[in-house]
C-alpha cells in the first residue's frame, strides 16, 4: 500500500494530466499529429484519443470496485481501439475536453476515498489479475506521465 503523500503526488498526476497532455501537443499541425514515428507505432493524435479512451475504462472499472465486490472488468483491445476511426481522425480537442472533465470528476473521487476503499479490487481476467485501488492509482498515474513523455520523445526526434 502506498503512503498517503505518495497516493497524493499520483493524484497529482491524474490532475495534471489534461493539461500536460494539451500542453505536449501545443501549436503541432496535423501533418505532425499524424506523424507515426515507427512502423507499428502511433501517432501523436492516437495517443491522445487512447488515453481518453483508457482513462474512460479505467474511472468505470474504479465505480465498479467501490460499488461491487471484487467485479470482473471487460477488457479490450488497445491496439484495435487505436486504429479505429474516431481514434485516427478527429481533433485532438475532441479527447482533450473529454479528458478536463473526466479528470476533474476522477481527482474528487480519488481525494474522496479512504484505506478501507483503496483495498477494494477488482478482477481482470485478461491478466488473471486482482487489482487494488492503490495499484490502480499507481498504474493510471504512471500512464499519464508515460503518454505525455511518449509524445514528448515524438517531438525530441523529429526536431520540433
Amino acid at each position: 500500500m502506498h503512503t498517503p503523500e505518495q497516493r497524493t503526488a499520483m493524484i497529482e498526476d491524474i490532475r495534471a494530466l489534461p493539461a500536460a497532455l494539451a500542453a505536449a501537443v501545443d501549436g503541432w499541425n496535423d501533418a505532425q499529429l499524424d506523424l507515426r514515428p515507427a512502423d507499428g507505432e502511433w501517432c501523436a493524435r492516437q495517443i491522445v484519443h487512447h488515453v481518453a479512451d483508457s482513462h474512460m475504462n479505467s474511472f468505470i472499472r474504479m465505480k465498479l470496485a467501490l460499488s461491487e465486490a471484487n467485479p470482473t472488468i471487460k477488457p479490450y483491445d488497445q491496439e484495435v481501439w487505436a486504429e479505429m476511426v474516431d481514434t485516427t481522425q478527429p481533433p485532438i480537442d475532441y479527447s482533450l475536453s473529454l479528458l478536463r472533465g473526466l479528470h476533474a470528476r476522477w481527482v474528487v473521487l480519488w481525494e474522496s476515498l479512504s484505506e478501507d476503499d483503496y483495498r477494494r479490487t477488482y478482477y481482470h481476467p485478461e491478466n488473471d489479475a486482482i487489482t487494488s485501488l492503490d495499484e490502480h492509482l499507481a498504474i493510471y498515474s504512471r500512464h499519464s506521465r508515460d503518454h505525455v513523455e511518449q509524445i514528448a520523445r515524438i517531438a525530441r526526434a523529429q526536431g520540433w
